[in-house]
């Protein structure tokens, strides 16, 4: 449920708001996906509103009062594409879990805060060409041409694409296009430390929780 930051560009992108529709329920962002720019309304309504400084934005013509903002609905051709880094949780002590709350009756856990973009609306976009890791609840999870490791076909520098919905997908026909390349697949990742065992060092089977990769529009 998380983009994570290896070795980026800097400087992203934290000025536009969200589409509202993206934020909660089962589309929202988990962090990782692509979005692009699109248009919204300057006059907040219950179905999509902003925040006073992201209304402060003007795209012609001037009768229709409209004003830019981020969405993952993806077309052939659209650019600019850029990674949102937005989610629940994997963000460290701000947003993590805890367990026993009430006590006794809660096992799991509980995320601690809202959605990240909650306070805002605001989605931070990352627009630079840099090296990336994507949570694999966020990506195309097709059991076997999507971004998983049953996907026999995928390899090390192979072209990743955004599908409609903005997930990253290594297959061309699950994707908006053939000329829609975001990157290139690096390797599937379990644990990025070794504070607690990884499998690989018992012999047990790995569960790969992130996919790396080379972000880079081309």
């Amino acid at each position: 449920m998380t983009l994570f930051i290896y070795q980026p560009g800097i400087q992203p992108l934290g000025q536009f708001d969200m589409l509202d529709a993206y934020l909660t329920g089962e589309n929202q962002i988990l962090g990782g996906e692509l979005g692009r720019i699109t248009t919204a309304s300057r006059v907040n309504t219950a179905a999509e509103k902003a925040a006073y400084d992201a209304l402060d934005g003007y795209v012609p013509p001037a009768t229709s009062n409209l004003r830019t903002v981020i969405t993952r609905d993806m077309l052939d051709g659209d650019r600019p594409l850029w990674l949102l880094d937005e989610g629940t949780t994997g963000y460290g002590t701000l947003f993590g879990q805890v367990i026993g709350t009430p006590v006794g009756l809660l096992t799991t856990g509980a995320n601690l805060g809202p959605h990240t973009a909650a306070g805002s609306g605001k989605v931070t976009c990352w627009d630079k060409p840099g090296l990336y890791a994507v949570s694999l609840d966020a990506v195309d999870t097709h059991a076997t041409q999507g971004l998983v490791l049953d996907n026999n076909s995928l390899s090390s520098g192979d072209a990743l694409y955004p599908t409609e919905l903005g997930r990253i997908t290594p297959t061309i026909g699950r994707g908006i296009g053939a000329n829609n390349v975001i990157g290139r697949f690096v390797e599937f990742e379990t644990r990025p430390f070794l504070v607690t065992t990884p499998a690989s060092l018992i012999s047990a089977t790995e569960t790969p929780l992130r996919a790396v990769i080379s972000y880079n529009v081309e």
